[in-house]
């Protein structure tokens, strides 16, 4: 149920190195899927083996952490429920902060289907439990069928989803998203019953200083984590669970993409430390390379790996390990529990997200990512009622009676396997009967180079073409101009370089840079602009452009009025709907010979790609 990775004005917005950061998150969280299950079978067997009461014991230990005679004090049980998922949680509002500052949902059009889905597979689901558990104590269980394991749904998609599943996952964490804001808000208003204000105002106090460092632009890590154990440790004590504290801890750590002033101050120290390798400069070096990344994405690159393969394994072997001897699994299946949980996380997640998607679609509040198809979000539909964690944290807080407890947890483990089954059933019809094989971005040029509409630098007739969609408000394209002239002089007259433009949704100076690039490309200064704008992109007001006009020498009477003809404002639309039909979702985006350039890059990258374009040409002459 981790949530990650991500992206602009049609996606993501910052960089190929945050795109490449969602792809490492999501294979990450994939991995662990396996480890997940294992820890949870292991749990299962020991609590049903002849050694079932050292599993009791184990959980029964208390362990303190006292200091002065004050500290928490908790079993092994409650450590890792009030404890380690507080870290889990911790990361999911990184995430969640991630996605909303810099990530996929800075387009806020993209959040509104996978929000109205969202609600559906909690609205639905909880529906239905009531409507099969509706009196007395078990009613109190309708909370656990309302989250989603994104470590498991993302683990069991790369065994039966669509064998490219990219856009869909970026789908599904979304929705995921929300079932995480949904469920803590859950155990925080639903399954708190006692709440002593003072500790409360203390943990207060402490998320108070989080946004305080966040608004000073903090950038070391250690004071945010320093209070969000504050804020943990106090929550514990107020009676609130400990995972709201993790939650808004991690929503309030800043997410920022890197500026030109760190990234310029990042290479000029590392030229230092290059040319003298000193102990004291290598600290200085590695200090200052962190200033490039935000604090946000550090903690998470920080806590990802431990989180994914420790903390939630080792909730699922606390948490899993149910006694189903001597007649409990069979009262078990036939508890109005067992069967509520089932019918919300299996048949009210498939309605209620499938349902939520197409209605909206319907209505034309949004629309999906593009690549995915109706079969794709039925066969995700039905993987997210895979509960799991937060479907056993939630089972824990709702019932006081173990009997109870045993039949719901009967029904998440139920649940994980109808839902996996239901899941890879609807993939395959997806598959042999829609057609709908990948969930992934177009990876081909869509609109041809055009020597007459396009701006080429090179022979227009060269062998070998280059294209690259920017934004002249996003550092990494300034940054990139190094590297386009490094490959250009590797090969010379033999390729032709191609600019587009992608200006992104977080630069509100970007789309209006674009224009005085083609209006001044009207006067024949296109590639002079281009230099002005990178050199100056923090300065690209309208007087700004002005500006640099007239230090170029142009026509500003015409530069005036081409700056605010429609007919330029369309061709930088015109390319911008090329890059989305393309599959350009953050710049810089390379194109080598039409095929889209994915991950890095650098220089050795993009040569290589030119290289093994060439290769068919040369064979042929």
């Amino acid at each position: 149920m981790t949530a990650q990775q991500s992206r602009g004005r049609r996606g993501d917005d910052v960089s190929g190195s945050l795109a490449s950061s969602l792809r490492d998150f999501l294979r990450t969280e994939s991995g662990s899927a396996g480890l997940l299950l294992i820890a949870a079978v292991l749990g299962l067997a020991w609590a049903n083996s002849p050694w079932s009461s050292s599993y009791e014991a184990l959980w029964h230990r208390t362990l303190s952490i006292v200091v002065d005679g004050t500290g928490p004090s908790m079993d092994l049980h409650h450590w890792v429920n009030d404890g380690l998922m507080a870290v889990f949680f911790f990361v999911i509002g990184l995430e969640v902060r991630r996605e909303f500052a810099v990530g996929e949902l800075t387009d806020r059009r993209r959040i509104v289907v996978p929000l109205v889905a969202g609600i559906g597979g909690m609205v639905v689901p909880a529906a239905l439990y009531l409507a099969v558990a509706r009196t007395g104590e078990v009613a109190h269980g309708w909370g656990i069928v309302i989250g989603t394991d994104t470590a498991f749904l993302l683990g069991i998609l790369a065994l039966v989803g669509p064998a490219v599943s990219t856009q869909l996952r970026v789908f599904l964490l979304t929705l995921t998203v929300i079932d995480d804001i949904a469920a803590v808000s859950v155990i925080g208003i639903a399954y708190t019953e006692h709440v002593s204000i003072g500790p409360m105002l203390v943990a207060a106090l402490a998320l108070a200083g989080i946004a305080v460092l966040a608004r000073s632009k903090v950038r070391l890590a250690g004071p945010y984590a320093t209070l969000a154990v504050v804020a943990w440790l106090a929550t514990l004590d107020s009676g609130l669970h400990a995972s709201i504290a993790g939650m808004l801890a991690g929503l309030l750590v800043p997410a920022t993409e890197p500026t030109r002033a760190h990234l310029d101050a990042a290479a000029a120290q590392l030229r230092a430390f290059a040319q003298s390798p000193l102990p004291t400069l290598q600290r200085t070096t590695r200090r200052q390379l962190s200033r490039v990344i935000s604090v946000n994405e550090r903690l998470q690159a920080a806590l990802h790996v431990p989180t994914s393969f420790l903390v939630v394994p080792v909730f699922a072997f606390a948490n899993a390990g149910v006694d189903l001897r001597g007649g409990v699994l069979r009262d078990a299946l036939t508890s109005a529990v067992t069967w509520g949980v089932v019918a919300g996380l299996v048949l009210g997640k498939l309605v209620g997200v499938s349902a939520g998607a197409w209605l909206s679609e319907r209505l034309g509040w949004g629309r999906l990512p593009q690549g995915v198809g109706t079969g794709h979000v039925v066969g995700g539909a039905a993987l997210s009622g895979i509960g799991f964690t937060v479907s056993l944290l939630i089972a824990d807080l709702a019932f006081h009676d173990e009997a109870l407890q045993r039949d719901a947890i009967v029904g998440v483990l139920l649940s994980l396997v109808l839902a996996s089954g239901i899941g890879w059933l609807v993939f395959g019809f997806a598959a042999r009967v829609l057609g709908q094989r990948d969930a992934a971005l177009p990876t081909v040029l869509a609109e041809p180079v055009d020597p007459v509409r396009d701006h080429v630098l090179g022979d227009p007739a060269a062998p070998l073409t280059l294209v690259e969609y920017l934004d002249f408000e996003c550092p990494f394209s300034a940054r990139a101009r190094v590297t386009v002239r490094e490959v250009r002089e590797r090969f010379g007259p033999r390729l032709r370089y191609v600019t587009r433009h992608l200006p992104l949704a977080r630069h509100p100076h970007a789309e209006l840079a674009a224009v005085a690039a083609e209006a001044a490309g009207r006067q024949g200064r296109n590639w002079e602009m281009h230099d002005e704008l990178f050199a100056h992109q923090d300065h690209l007001e309208f007087e700004d452009l002005s500006a640099y006009a007239a230090a170029l020498g142009l026509d500003m009477e015409q530069f005036l009025d081409d700056l605010q003809d429609p007919a330029l404002a369309a061709h930088v639309r015109a390319d911008m709907t090329s890059a989305e039909d393309s599959g350009a979702r953050s710049t810089p985006t390379f194109f080598v010979g039409g095929a889209r350039v994915e991950g890095r890059y650098d220089v050795k990258t993009l040569i290589a790609a030119l290289e093994r374009s060439d290769r068919p040409a040369v064979a042929s002459r």
